[in-house]
């Protein structure tokens, strides 16, 4: 592999979350240290070209480079549950959603979902992702073993549930620590791929099971932690019954030693302003899940307290809790997830704003700031080739944008999977091979 050029529009962001657009740019990429491609060097064409007037250079205008999109929380055995509809959160996990995951406890279920799965990310222009498995070892097992192959930057680890779930998903205390510690052993820091703790929800562990988890997280610091809290008002008041010493919901996860640097909790709806402080003062992250929120009437995630409380945050399709894969459903949903303005302070998010959220803010959270997420140079090449004029009726919108907040802004609104050209993975074949992502 040798360094390679593009020629098309850039979108990337600054230091500051800013978007930065050069309609005319360049973006150069080489093989990295690590043993994927990395960026060189991303600017405005006419400055850049002389410097590399000898690379190979690819012409894609009148399309877009941009980053790969972040996704904080998605279900990968929860693939066959998209749309699958139910009273709220708790009957929908009752009777599609652990039924679903009690066959990953099979290897060749689990290995036949992973690539269906990893495809419909590539699809939708996603390059990372923070994945739940199942409570099984052989659904991770399969999906970092695809994950490898492909040269995927993901981030994954088995459920943890001793308790108040079915046979099938259920799992056994001492057992699920030691697969834990044995799954972190084996995979973690292995390519681009990194373990998350992953404790389901509280009310789904012991305290001896969550307890055992926060001592893991304090051996091993480099790996993420992921869970749920507070999406819905049953499943507060189920958490608060079985945990009465702990302040709040999501006390009960500082109790046990689960909330810092790197762990990111879905959903995070209904805090309060100390929950919100705690959430700062950890430099623990919220993904937010606007479709899944919709899709199960768990209420609105209030981003202007967030900001106000000054908590790291991004975006997340939470499949199948979630309705889509797509990034550009996910954003649209968050906008209007920010106008609610009858249970919270309605805010309309500027669309480079949003797309921050699902990029480079959404590495941020990860703690992967400056390695993904980002037409950076330093930045791993895991880069978006986006059609701006994909189908008729977008092509006429973004033909009338007279800023980048208006062409953005249409991306999100009309924009789906056909917008997106191409997904390049850093640790994916080179740039001179064919579509990465499934058409």
């Amino acid at each position: 592999m040798q360094q390679h050029a593009w020629r098309a529009s850039l979108l990337r962001f600054d230091a500051n979350g800013r978007a930065v657009f050069e309609r005319d740019g360049l973006l150069v990429t080489a093989p990295g240290p690590q043993g994927w491609r990395v960026i060189v060097a991303a600017g405005d064409h006419a400055a850049l070209a002389p410097q590399y007037a000898d690379v190979p250079t690819t012409d894609l205008r009148p399309c877009i480079l941009a980053p790969g999109f972040v996704d904080l929380h998605v279900h990968y055995p929860q693939l066959d549950v998209i749309g699958s509809p139910a009273e709220g959160l708790l009957p929908w996990l009752e009777h599609y959603t652990f039924p679903a995951e009690s066959r990953f406890a099979d290897p060749a279920h689990a290995a036949a979902v992973a690539p269906v799965f990893l495809d419909e990310l590539a699809r939708n222009g996603v390059t990372t992702a923070l994945v739940f498995a199942s409570s099984h070892p052989a659904s991770v097992e399969a999906l970092f073993t695809e994950a490898r192959r492909r040269g995927l930057r993901l981030i994954t680890g088995k459920c943890l549930q001793d308790r108040h779930s079915p046979d099938g998903v259920r799992d056994a205390t001492e057992q699920s620590l030691i697969d834990t510690e044995a799954l972190i052993a084996r995979w973690h820091g292995v390519d681009r791929l990194g373990y998350a703790i992953t404790p389901r929800f509280a009310p789904s562990c012991s305290e001896a099971q969550l307890r055992g988890a926060g001592e893991i997280a304090a051996r091993h610091p480099g790996v993420w932690i992921q869970s749920h809290v507070a999406e819905n008002l049953d499943e507060i008041r189920w958490a608060r019954e079985l945990f009465p010493d702990s302040r709040s919901y999501l006390a009960i996860y500082e109790d046990h030693g689960l909330m810092r640097e790197r762990a990111v909790y879905a959903h995070c709806i209904h805090f309060d302003a100390d929950d919100r402080a705690l959430m700062r003062q950890r430099r623990t992250a919220a993904a937010v899940c606007p479709t899944s929120n919709l899709f199960l009437g768990s209420g609105f995630f209030d981003f202007a307290a967030a900001e106000d409380a000054g908590f790291a945050h991004g975006l997340a399709s939470d499949v199948g809790g979630g309705t889509s894969f797509s990034p550009f459903r996910t954003l649209l949903a968050a906008y209007e997830v920010g106008r609610e303005g009858q249970t919270k302070p309605g805010l309309s998010l500027p669309a480079s704003r949003l797309w921050w959220l699902h990029t480079a803010g959404a590495a941020a959270a990860l703690g992967l700031e400056g390695v993904v997420g980002n037409l950076a140079p330093g930045c791993d090449a895991d880069v978006l080739v986006l059609d701006p004029v994909a189908t008729p009726l977008l092509a006429r919108r973004t033909a009338q944008a007279q800023s980048l907040e208006e062409l953005l802004m249409a991306l999100i609104v009309l924009g789906d999977d056909r917008v997106v050209r191409r997904t390049l993975f850093a640790g994916g074949p080179g740039p001179e091979a064919g579509p990465s992502s499934p058409r």
